[in-house]
């Protein structure tokens, strides 16, 4: 009469060896198939956020070779411009593309299969995002400080890195070796 953590506690003594099924089954009582519907419904979410941003970015990049400065652009920053404007055109492909893989593959049961490949769409448009928002402020700034545009950029560009991909990928190297702790362990007495 137990409860999914008790009894899996007594099944797993080594919480090491749990695979990422178990423990959803142990912690939050998901079958497979709950797991795989919670994470289409996380990626969802998370697209949504991003596909804002770069939709945003997107436009105001077209809109720009409207503008009557436009001709008035370098060689360089023309070229600066398109290829921000392909990376925001690449990038929100990517991160749109599951909704046209889920209308593909709609009641096929390919939810996993779905679920894996828009993971690795968000992260690959998540990096275009990231090089598409970097050169748009290249370009942006190159009218206000000129040379020292490029700089800029470079510095968002770590920023961006970093907080988006480098302290999360910390978190998980440092955390890999410990599993997430299903009680807390006894108080250290002294």
């Amino acid at each position: 009469m137990g409860s999914h953590l008790d009894r899996a506690k007594h099944r797993h003594h080594d919480h090491a060896t749990w695979d990422q099924a178990e423990w959803n089954q142990a912690v939050r009582g998901e079958t497979e198939l709950e797991s795989i519907d919670r994470q289409f419904t996380e990626l969802l979410q998370e697209l949504r956020v991003a596909q804002t941003g770069v939709q945003i970015l997107f436009a105001f990049l077209l809109g720009l070779a409207f503008t009557p400065r436009f001709p008035d652009l370098s060689g360089a920053q023309q070229g600066v411009y398109l290829a921000t404007l392909v990376l925001a055109a690449v990038s929100a492909a990517l991160l749109i593309a599951p909704v046209g893989y889920h209308r593909t593959v709609f009641r096929r049961r390919l939810r996993p299969q779905l679920v894996n490949t828009g993971h690795w769409y968000a992260v690959v448009g998540l990096v275009l995002l990231l090089l598409a928002l970097v050169g748009a402020v290249q370009l942006a700034a190159s009218f206000v400080v000129g040379g020292w545009a490029t700089l800029l950029a470079a510095a968002l560009a770590g920023l961006f890195a970093t907080l988006w991909f480098v302290i999360p990928l910390v978190q998980r190297v440092r955390h890999h070796h410990r599993p997430t702790q299903l009680v807390p362990d006894p108080p250290v007495t002294g």
